[in-house]
């Protein structure tokens, strides 16, 4: 077998899973409302009685954007609280 080609086996316990999964569906949700305060107040910038709603979506937007590591961050620490000291430590798989 080539040293590129070896396989990788991660046990992942079933508490483990349905964490990544609920911070992964926020995540997204958080990502999807960026975009959409963006593209909509890019658009109001087009009318000059709406360019301050607009730069308000972008003041929005931006908020949103520092919560995605805060995110991240609290379910770094979730998982740390449920993983054994052994397993602690081991995200490089982590995104």
């Amino acid at each position: 077998m080539a040293e590129g080609n070896r396989d990788i086996h991660l046990r992942i316990g079933r508490e483990e899973l349905v964490i990544r999964q609920r911070y992964q569906v926020i995540s997204i949700a958080n990502d999807v409302l960026i975009g959409l305060w963006f593209l909509i107040g890019s658009f109001m910038f087009f009318s000059d009685s709406l360019t301050y709603t607009g730069t308000w979506l972008f003041v929005i937007g931006s908020v949103e954007m520092l919560i995605r590591p805060v995110i991240r961050l609290v379910r770094h620490l979730h998982l740390q609280r449920l993983r054994s000291p052994a397993t602690a430590g081991d995200d490089s798989f982590d995104f």
